[in-house]
């Protein structure tokens, strides 16, 4: 599966931005789909997960504030971020994985396909 996220850019603090991840193959959408993050100097961390049935996840520092949602016609995965901060500054990335069990599911390492990250300014 291929992987293709768009919808970063440059918001004030308590802005809101849509990313979006378009997975192309037959099979997308009985794919796990996730979002990580990468700030500079850091490494990459989990945001947000939607399973291939719906089940969703997401890390403490956004529950509340971003949601992810897949799109099984169209084979696209979305993170709505709300109430940014300028702790939420990184490179985004979209990921996708059959088969994750719940544990590794927040690792980076246990997903095979990422796409390439796109870049969330948030300014104070």
């Amino acid at each position: 599966v291929q992987l293709q996220a768009s919808g970063g850019g440059l918001v004030q603090a308590g802005g809101s931005l849509r990313l979006s991840c378009a997975a192309s193959g037959r099979t997308a959408r009985s794919y796990d789909m996730g979002w990580f993050r990468q700030a500079p100097g850091k490494e990459r961390e989990f945001v947000a997960a939607v399973r291939s049935g719906g089940l969703v996840y997401y890390s403490d520092s956004v529950k509340g504030r971003f949601t992810v949602s897949r799109d099984n016609v169209k084979n696209t995965v979305a993170l709505q971020m709300n109430s940014l901060k300028p702790e939420d500054t990184a490179v985004y990335y979209c990921a996708a994985d059959r088969s994750l069990i719940t544990t590794t599911l927040r690792d980076a390492r246990a997903w095979d396909y990422w796409g390439q990250g796109t870049l969330v300014t948030v300014s104070s």
